[in-house]
């Protein structure tokens, strides 16, 4: 069971580390020490606001992936495929995540003229009736099913934001401050949660009972994205349930596994309305069974030879070729190969060859700091952004020096096409994420992919009302 408390009664660290941080407070001084009781999540329904017509190809065709999910490609052309499709909102500047902005989906500088733009787009839709307020509050089941494997099934509400020190929701990542910045100034303007960030909370019996009876009925959406993985959405009004689920749910804590930067927004615009019942559109799903899967998110460096990377790079690990086909398939089918086999600790790739590291050397351990909790300084993450991205190849972890890939065709593809590498990661465990959490620890910023993902659009929140 995921248990989300920290202990108390331990030394700060000296220096919060390059590349990743921990709470300078109170952090967990052994990784056996025993989690504190969750403080309990505040769940609310909600009146949300959705597209008018619920077809699949029209839910289909003006849906979108997370805004950081974007490339400027897949940007326009979901713009094309239908004037109505959320990416006009969620990204109002045509700029998108990865290498972008720290995937802040707004230009650094122009956050509110392009913020005013979505508002005005988000106004007049509303006012044409393309969206449509539901008429009382009530709380969404969604159910995620990808093409193989089981379904991912997660309550869509309003949950409170706590003040920084809460424990009800615990980040695990790093943020950085001009995506939260283009994310706060697109929530003021908007005044509206346009997509939902994703919590993994603690398994309930009660939650877990109350979703297999919801599921029962017609869905109320459902649409198959360009993954296979097909959305179904159940609109919930009934009192029992809406009395019963966040009592449930308050009995349980949760981890962000998806949008620190939409969280830290959402916190920030409190900040500065601190008498409100500051809440975010949250997807709470369930650690374990029916929850999320962890997928790695791998770093690529611009305008670094594969030669010179390696170079830098022997001087801290031990550096061997590995055979692999020319073309991009046979490079990915490699890179699996070597990752399955697990005797790599990191692949290095320009795109045309492959490059494993391993065996890292004292020195490039000790860039980890020792006093840090254990579940940090064990992450391969942290290792690769402290010992071989700082202190080998002397590139600060920015999003204009690192960029990031969600997969490793995107890595492979971005490397060769920006001159650089890809630094290409393992992937850690739900449980290694909730240690970090629970430790007060925070991962470099964009270490994991949890999948699969809600789809953008398909229910919005707004905050009057």
């Amino acid at each position: 069971m995921l248990a989300l408390g920290r202990a108390p009664g331990t030394r700060p660290p000296r220096q919060p580390p390059a590349g990743g941080s921990y709470d300078p407070v109170v952090h967990s001084s052994s990784a056996d020490t025993p989690p504190l009781t969750a403080t309990g999540l505040d769940v609310r329904p909600f009146r949300a606001l959705t597209y008018q017509r619920h077809d699949p190809g029209h839910l289909a065709r003006v849906s979108s992936p997370a805004y950081d999910l974007v490339t400027p490609d897949g940007r326009e052309r979901l713009a094309a495929a239908d004037p109505h499709n959320i990416v006009r909102l969620i990204l109002p500047g045509g700029t998108s995540g990865p290498g972008t902005a720290g995937s802040a989906g707004l230009p650094v500088g122009a956050g509110e003229d392009t913020a005013a733009r979505a508002a005005r787009t988000l106004r007049g839709w509303e006012d044409a009736g393309v969206l449509v307020r539901d008429g009382a509050p009530a709380l969404w089941l969604y159910e995620m099913q990808p093409a193989e494997g089981a379904a991912t099934v997660g309550w869509l509400g309003a949950v409170a934001v706590a003040a920084a020190g809460g424990r009800a929701v615990l980040p695990h990542e790093d943020t950085f401050p001009a995506a939260v910045e283009g994310r706060r100034a697109l929530l003021q303007a908007t005044a509206t949660d346009l997509e939902p960030i994703v919590l993994a909370h603690d398994p309930e019996p009660e939650v877990a009972a109350l979703t297999r009876a919801a599921s029962a009925g017609p869905a109320t959406m459902e649409l198959t994205d360009t993954d296979g993985v097909r959305h179904r959405l159940w609109r919930i009004a009934d009192e029992d349930v809406l009395g019963r689920l966040p009592e449930a749910l308050a009995r349980t804590g949760a981890v962000i596994a998806d949008g620190h930067h939409r969280f830290a927004a959402a916190r920030a615009l409190h900040r500065t309305h601190p008498d409100g019942d500051c809440r975010v559109l949250a997807l709470l799903t369930p650690m374990g069974s029916g929850g999320l899967r962890v997928e790695a998110i791998h770093r690529v460096v611009p305008d670094l030879s594969l030669e010179a990377a390696t170079a830098s790079a022997a001087r801290g690990f031990t550096v061997t070729e590995v055979p692999a086909g020319p073309d991009p398939d046979a490079l990915a089918d490699a890179v699996r190969s070597v990752q399955a086999g697990r005797e790599a600790l990191f692949l290095l790739s320009d795109g045309h060859r492959l490059v494993r590291l391993s065996e890292p050397s004292a020195e490039v351990r000790a860039t980890v700091p020792a006093e840090a909790p254990s579940a940090w300084r064990g992450l391969d993450v942290v290792l690769a952004t402290t010992g071989l991205i700082g202190h080998l190849w002397r590139r600060p972890d920015d999003p204009a020096s690192v960029l990031v890939a969600h997969d490793v065709p995107e890595a492979l593809g971005l490397a060769a096409r920006r001159n650089g590498v890809t630094l290409l990661l393992r992937a850690p465990s739900p449980t290694d994420v909730a240690a970090v959490a629970r430790a007060g620890a925070r991962m470099p910023r964009k270490s994991t992919l949890f999948v699969p993902k809600p789809r953008t659009g398909l229910v919005l929140r707004p905050h009057a009302g």
